[in-house]
């Protein structure tokens, strides 16, 4: 049997928000941490050793209007486009109860449960599974003990309102920190290794 890590990608806000209170498109306290050197490299790192991305369905479509234009893109900045370009040629799951057509080429849609999903997923292949940004996907992977790393872009804002990665109920987990790097504007992009 292989065993893969199973990592998550995520920028949170001070008060642990993903999206603030306009809704989930509300990334007004995020995105300009999102284009530093520090986030910037920290894109490269979260993609490197991963062979399958996992995205939820809002994302899969968000991501598909926006990924493959800067893979095209020979202005974008380096690191932009070498993760457009590995998240548009990389292996895709995309996670839906309601989508009936892949949205990306060398995708698969999964309608099942998320911890089967990466079940399935941890036993066949190599590299890492990398669940893209996906607050659902990673809250169920949370819930379930199945993620060995976690990859935050701390922004040192707080949101007031919106949707919380960590929410109560999640069961009590000890994680290591492996990797810290901060930015100019106070951004900090962290690696957190899962203590088993």
């Amino acid at each position: 049997m292989t065993t893969r890590i199973v990592s998550a990608n995520i920028a949170l806000t001070l008060d642990g928000r993903y999206s603030g209170p306009g809704g989930p498109a509300d990334a007004g306290a995020i995105v300009r941490y999102a284009t530093t050197e520090t986030a910037r490299n920290h894109l490269t790192r979260i993609h490197e050793n991963a062979t399958t991305a996992v995205l939820g369905r809002r994302n899969a479509e968000g991501f598909l209007g926006f990924w493959p234009t800067v893979a095209a893109d020979e202005n974008a900045d380096p690191r932009d486009r070498s993760y457009a370009k590995w998240l548009v040629d990389t292996e895709k799951v995309v996670l839906s109860s309601t989508l009936t057509e892949a949205p990306w080429e060398r995708t698969r849609l999964a309608n099942a449960p998320t911890a089967d999903v990466i079940t399935e997923l941890k036993a066949t292949g190599a590299g890492e599974i990398l669940v893209n940004s996906s607050a659902s996907v990673i809250q169920a992977l949370l819930a379930a003990d199945l993620l060995d790393r976690l990859y935050l872009l701390i922004c040192p804002e707080i949101a007031g309102g919106g949707a919380r990665l960590f929410e109560d109920g999640l069961p009590g987990t000890a994680w290591a920190l492996t990797r810290q790097e901060t930015g100019e504007l106070g951004e900090i992009a962290t690696v957190y290794d899962r203590v088993r």
